[in-house]
């Protein structure tokens, strides 16, 4: 286990490496330490089959990346960082949306670009790779629906008004709507489901929308009062 001494030099370390980077890419030792180690890591998780094997891995190595980035997200001025964004992707196959959304935060604010072996932008591999992972988790009995549709909401906004495919728009608003059933929020859960088969016909969604109408309209014949 590293020591808090340790901790916090590697903080300290990726702070100052990312302040003095400015809007350039990234460099330094912090940073090239950090590089060797990713690399290290991709390797044996590519030699790696399983997915869930390879989740399990991701969630056992992501606190040796936990400094680094704490401390450019403290300092950092907008530079291209690799490892930051392959840290939020593997944080995203994890399980931890919210420490992946504290990276896309501050990806998306500076307009960072993924590695050149992703085809799509940022924001759209935020919102897909989230919504995939959030309705991976709502099968899960232990997850905390509150806290899954809170992220969903945040990165809907933080990619509104980015360009990416219909098809990952439309998967977005099927997990958030299907995260705002399970909040009992129908309205809002009909407007995103719709939204959702609107970007995409194929999306899945039709018969969870026509149930969603069904309670909507006895809801409404319920006598008030």
């Amino acid at each position: 286990m590293t020591s808090p001494a340790r901790r916090h030099f590697e903080r300290v370390s990726a702070a100052q490496a990312a302040a003095d980077a400015g809007d350039a890419p990234m460099q330094g030792e912090a940073y090239e330490l950090m590089q060797a180690a990713l690399f290290e890591d991709y390797r044996r998780l590519k030699s790696t089959q399983s997915m869930e094997k390879k989740a399990e891995i991701k969630r056992e190595i992501l606190p040796n990346y936990a400094e680094y980035v704490a401390g450019v997200l403290e300092a950092g001025q907008g530079a291209q960082d690799d490892v930051l964004l392959r840290i939020m992707l593997w944080r995203i196959d994890a399980g931890d949306l919210g420490g992946a959304i504290a990276i896309a935060r501050y990806a998306l604010k500076h307009s960072l670009t993924p590695p050149d072996q992703f085809e799509r932008g940022t924001a759209a591999i935020i919102a897909e790779e989230v919504a995939d992972q959030a309705l991976k988790q709502m099968d899960d009995e232990g997850t905390d629906s509150l806290a899954l549709l809170a992220h969903l909401v945040e990165v809907e906004h933080l990619t509104a008004s980015a360009d990416m495919h219909d098809q990952i728009r439309a998967k977005l608003h099927k997990a958030l709507g299907y995260a705002l059933r399970v909040a009992n929020q129908l309205d809002e859960a009909h407007a995103s489901l719709t939204r959702a088969l609107e970007l995409n016909d194929r999306i899945g969604v039709k018969k969870d929308l026509e149930r969603l109408e069904r309670e909507l309209k006895q809801n409404a014949a319920k006598p008030t009062g």
